[in-house]
């Protein structure tokens, strides 16, 4: 039976963390903990998909206000463990964030994937009709 719930404490950060670095794999566990503390203060939110008493895809999310997608949802992390995929727990998860976008009045779920991701942007074109609306840039300090 699957379940998704808000990661939240320590145990359910730990079950959910090595899911999440299959996708951002600079990250130490002592970097996540970090990080998550001052993400979750600006509203970051971690759900797990579990399946089988497993973890099997996390997804980050939080809502903004800006100008050009009015209030919004925007997915920081999605990735479905790397044993797990093409089983529907991608598209399950991301259904859960549109309604959770929903429910909390959001205009639109938006995301930003890198450009060697080819797989995800069918995922998110073909089968989750997402429009490609930008380039994202980036610019180091």
């Amino acid at each position: 039976m699957i379940t998704i719930f808000q990661c939240q404490t320590e145990t359910e950060l730990k079950r959910a963390f090595p899911i999440l670095k299959e996708l951002r794999t600079h990250l130490s566990e002592e970097d996540f903990f970090s990080l998550y503390e001052e993400m979750e203060k600006q509203g970051f939110q971690l759900y797990g998909l579990e399946d089988e008493g497993e973890i099997k895809a996390v997804t980050g999310v939080q809502i903004g206000t800006n100008f050009y997608n009015l209030r919004n949802m925007y997915v920081h992390d999605l990735v479905t463990k790397s044993t797990e995929r093409s089983k529907g727990y991608g598209e399950t998860l991301l259904r859960y964030v549109h309604d959770l976008a929903k429910e909390n009045d959001c205009s639109c779920v938006y995301l930003s994937s890198g450009l060697q991701r080819v797989d995800a942007h069918r995922f998110y074109t073909d089968k989750m009709d997402y429009e490609k609306k930008s380039y994202t840039f980036l610019y180091k300090l």
